[in-house]
């Protein structure tokens, strides 16, 4: 899998939502080797997208057909300032990835020390963390560069997400989690109340 990750400041989110809304409709069913999506707009204004795609090549395919062109230089016009592209060749899912039937979604972006031993990370626990946070439903984590993270985590909802979290984290899990925490650095958090989640049809 390949993620291509896409951000900005949104001037004009009604607009946005028709053009994105028009992707799937119109564009959509030409784009081979296209999975899906997760996006949504951030209190701040952020907007932010993981499209999703079955390789590189065929990201680079759906970028290069002239009705994408055609699209994004309308979508573009929505945005306050430039927009960011961060190309993700690498990806794991956890907990069966991503999940559309999240009303809740968190995104943290940041740097590491060591990508490799993030992945690692994501296999150990999954069962226990499953029993401990029942409401996380599925995560990916794309890296790109030498040291950058993009990761995605899915709720049932954001208020079993804000409860969940107080909890405080078992013994067996402490280590992991603090090793976790400590790879991912400074992290930035985008939260995605209202998350617009599409599966390839």
């Amino acid at each position: 899998m390949f993620i291509q990750v896409i951000q900005g400041k949104v001037a004009d989110a009604d607009r946005l939502r028709r053009c994105m809304d028009r992707w799937n409709e119109e564009l959509q069913p030409g784009a081979t080797g296209y999975l899906g999506t997760t996006s949504g707009l951030c209190n701040d204004g952020t907007f932010i997208a993981m499209a999703r795609f079955e390789s590189e090549e065929a990201a680079r395919r759906n970028s290069d057909r002239p009705e994408q062109g055609a699209w994004w230089a309308e979508t573009e016009q929505c945005f306050d300032g430039p927009v960011t592209f961060m190309d993700c060749p690498d990806v794991t899912q956890w907990l069966g990835g991503g999940s559309d039937q999240a009303g809740f979604v968190q995104i943290m972006e940041g740097h590491t020390s060591d990508q490799r031993r993030m992945r690692e990370l994501l296999s150990q626990g999954t069962d226990r963390i499953q029993q401990l946070r029942p409401e996380i439903i599925g995560g990916t984590l794309a890296t790109y560069g030498d040291d950058g993270y993009v990761e995605a985590v899915y709720f049932t909802s954001e208020a079993e997400a804000r409860e969940h979290e107080k909890l405080e984290i078992p013994d067996d899990l402490r280590s992991l989690f603090e090793e976790e925490s400590e790879l991912m650095g400074e992290v930035e958090f985008f939260d995605l109340h209202e998350p617009m989640l599409v599966s390839r049809r």
